[in-house]
């Protein structure tokens, strides 16, 4: 079972999220693109997450391949993301990519803050 632990770049894409990723990229009929997470400045404790679609490969990106879905982040993001998971939910309430990362912290409204 692959774990956020023992994953390069120590973040877990789960198989709903490769799943829902992986069908978006056919869509677009495009192969040459990586699932992409960083963490950039913002949210009330400087922090938050940036999830897009990239052609670009940075240097120093770590990357795990999850059923065909690239994931790459970047060198400077790694530490902030170490043992987080990425879903994809789909239910009456709420439809899209969520963002579990155990180094967030619960006392912000945002929920873009770290320890």
């Amino acid at each position: 079972m692959t774990t956020a632990e023992n994953t390069a770049t120590g973040v877990l894409l789960t198989e709903a999220a490769a799943s829902k990723a992986k069908a978006l990229l056919d869509q677009e009929g495009r192969d040459d693109l990586s699932l992409r997470i960083a963490v950039q400045p913002g949210g009330c404790a400087g922090l938050r997450y940036q999830l897009f679609f990239d052609d670009r490969s940075l240097d120093g990106d770590v990357v795990d391949d999850f059923g065909g879905v690239k994931l790459a982040v970047d060198r400077m993001s790694v530490p902030y993301l170490m043992g987080a998971s990425i879903d994809f939910v789909d239910t009456i309430e709420k439809q899209g990519f969520t963002i579990d990362n155990p180094q967030a912290t619960g006392s912000c409204a945002c929920g873009d803050s770290f320890n």
